[in-house]
């Protein structure tokens, strides 16, 4: 798996390549992460990748010229080496990312992540050359390279060998469309707060009814528009829906 990252700013990706858990992919090369600055495909003396907006207003646009010189350099070698990839753009107006998006980016050959900055992009690049365009919710940063580094770990975390215990992901939040229940460690008791009995009890089926109802009570009250969501699809037993039916909200 191969992604492409098109940045102003690749330092900001050094530090988190090489630290945490995730790390072991990308210095194993079973994440292969590329970074292509992009003034190097400036043709100008400045370097200069971006310039005012047509139309006035504040705030400076990027570029199509570097932007396509980038592309196709990452085109051409990925042509040598990897299968070809969609290009996504991290973008307030993009689909929200989600952890089935991610999923499925994780069963892919990977992408080619371009990372904005300053007003955005010239539209003309968007519409010629960008297959998807993400946004990790309703607020505005201040580029691309935030979400881009936010889907490089949703993603890599999946590979398998990258977690500690294999199945560590499929207990996540959203893994099955719900929220993850509570979870508890040492010390047993914490003043007049103690763990749950049923979760010291070493009975799996009873500990698997307490984490599965907790995980239900949890997206009702927090996020119940996955309650629904997951009813639409089938993924509500019978004994998930009568747990639901007693729930007071």
């Amino acid at each position: 798996m191969r992604f492409d990252v098109v940045t102003l700013f690749p330092e900001l990706f050094d530090p988190f390549l090489k630290v945490g858990v995730t790390r072991r992919a990308y210095s194993t090369g079973q994440v292969d992460v590329r970074l292509w600055p992009l003034r190097d495909h400036a043709d100008n003396t400045y370097r200069r990748i971006d310039d005012r907006a047509y139309g006035g207003g504040p705030g400076m646009v990027m570029l199509v010229e570097p932007l396509e010189r980038a592309l196709a350099a990452i085109r051409q070698d990925r042509a040598e080496a990897a299968p070809a990839a969609p290009v996504i753009l991290f973008s307030p107006a993009g689909t929200t990312l989600t952890q089935s998006r991610v999923q499925a980016l994780a069963a892919s050959h990977g992408a080619i992540l371009v990372c904005g900055r300053y007003e955005g992009l010239d539209q003309r690049f968007i519409d010629r050359h960008v297959d998807e365009e993400l946004s990790l919710g309703d607020f505005v940063l201040s580029g691309g390279e935030l979400p881009a580094l936010t889907l490089l770990d949703a993603v890599t975390r999946l590979q398998p060998g990258v977690l500690n215990a294999a199945a560590s992901h499929e207990q996540d939040s959203f893994s099955d469309g719900l929220l993850d229940c509570p979870h508890y460690s040492r010390p047993e008791t914490l003043g007049d707060d103690a763990v749950p009995p049923v979760l010291l009890s070493g009975h799996h089926a009873h500990i698997a009814v307490w984490r599965r109802e907790r995980q239900l009570e949890l997206t009702a009250r927090r996020r119940p528009d996955l309650i629904t969501a997951a009813r639409q699809a089938g993924r509500l037993s019978r004994a998930d829906e009568l747990y639901l039916s007693k729930i007071r909200l």
